[in-house]
């Protein structure tokens, strides 16, 4: 039976599985070893986080975040309703961003939301009542799936580093579409979100980061 979440063990599992399938995951491994876990807490401030992290760079977002972080005391439903929009955007916040934040956090403090039932709901449920929500799109919510979660056979749909990683690796004349992107990603399920962290690893190391 598949596993359910990623850990240490299950993700140099997913890994080995990748390198017997994929000879250029195979020569991902070899040359950079097993990637990061790269997991989050689940809950409300590691969702807002990757709403900062919408078409920004992971730096950018994490210097918002902090001092969101930092001028809020704490990132909560209370504290993000609290603020409101129009304080959000005076902390450096774009104004759709600080409608989505603040939009989030109503719907968890009036009770639509609960994110801690994500857990006990399977993937297809789960990720279709967040995407009923303004602001969290397929990315967003891909990535708290494989981030927060844990989950090992998430794709993250449209993700440039990934899709930079794809032309690297199979030497393809330009980045692949976010289409093309999910043709490649069928041959790693069960193991989609351990193929993207490896794909992840390769990126940094390539970009010397």
């Amino acid at each position: 039976m598949q596993q359910k979440t990623i850990t240490d063990a299950t993700l140099r599992m997913g890994v080995d599985v990748l390198a017997e399938k994929d000879p250029d995951l195979y020569e991902v491994r070899a040359r950079l070893g097993y990637p990061p876990t790269w997991t989050r807490d689940p809950g409300f401030a590691s969702l807002i986080h990757i709403i900062l992290e919408q078409q920004v760079s992971i730096k950018a977002a994490a210097t918002m975040f902090q001092r969101l972080a930092s001028h809020l005391g704490s990132v909560t439903p209370k504290s993000v309703r609290k603020a409101g929009e129009s304080e959000l955007r005076r902390v450096g916040l774009t104004r759709q961003k600080s409608r989505y934040c603040v939009g989030l956090a109503t719907r968890i403090a009036n009770g639509e939301l609960d994110l801690s039932r994500l857990a006990t709901l399977d993937d297809a449920e789960g990720r279709s009542h967040l995407l009923d929500i303004p602001g969290l799109g397929p990315w967003t919510v891909d990535i708290y799936y494989m981030m927060a979660l844990r989950r090992p056979d998430v794709w993250p749909q449209g993700d440039l580093a990934l899709a930079s990683a794809i032309q690297d690796i199979k030497s393809l004349d330009k980045r692949p579409t976010k289409d093309e992107q999910l043709d490649f990603a069928e041959q790693w399920a069960p193991w989609r979100a351990v193929a993207a962290r490896m794909l992840w690893m390769h990126y940094l190391d390539a970009r010397g980061q």
